[in-house]
């Protein structure tokens, strides 16, 4: 989506958004270190913005966590927050009506793409990645930290999204056209926590 975005040139991009876990210190869902996230907002060149949340993390407590952001992006006269939103229904809804009355305006990018020929062109153009956490009862722990790349597409079982949209797997991305330089990641053990599979990514020294 950030690529997108850049190669379109129709906004000012202020800010990568992000939560993040404050108990384990990494993207939330994701499990990504901070120190990693930290190095991607560096090789994109883009502030980050960093909306922290207790865990467990109740919708409620999410939300004021949200509006809290959405404040502060106010102040900074922020126009516009994009997601990178493929095709959930319910998710787009439940994030315009969020943004309703903020003045600020929810877009989707990515919205409606087809995700295998969308996996398929972020390859092509120089995206890295690697899984960085799954949901064993979509997909076998055997794919956890594996590349992101054209064998892996072949390989997932067909009612398992290309791009992980229903929340089959997350990535972290390592290079591509929006990083200004590649980061070198070391992976690290394996752990399952509360029903997920995570890779533990760190910054090679």
């Amino acid at each position: 989506m950030l690529h997108v975005l850049q190669a379109s040139g129709e906004y000012e991009i202020a800010g990568l958004l992000t939560t993040i876990n404050s108990q384990f210190d990494r993207v939330a869902m994701h499990g990504t270190r901070s120190s990693v996230l930290r190095a991607q907002a560096s090789a994109a060149g883009i502030p980050l913005w960093t909306v922290p949340l207790p865990w467990p993390c109740s919708n409620q407590q999410y939300e004021t966590a949200m509006n809290d952001v959405i404040a502060q992006a106010q102040l900074a006269e922020i126009k516009v927050i994009a997601f990178g939103d493929l095709f959930l229904q319910d998710i787009r809804v439940y994030r315009e009506r969020q943004m309703a009355g903020t003045g600020i305006e929810a877009v989707f990018p990515l919205w409606g793409s087809d995700t295998r020929q969308l996996a398929s062109e972020m390859m092509g153009a120089g995206l890295r990645a690697r899984l960085v956490c799954l949901d064993p009862k979509c997909l076998s722990a055997a794919f956890a930290g594996r590349e992101f790349d054209p064998s892996l597409i072949e390989e997932l079982p067909k009612e398992v999204d290309p791009c992980g949209e229903r929340g089959e797997f997350h990535t972290v991305a390592y290079a591509g056209p929006m990083f200004r330089a590649a980061i070198s990641l070391e992976q690290g053990g394996t752990v399952v926590r509360d029903g997920f599979v995570y890779v533990d990514f760190g910054l090679s020294i």
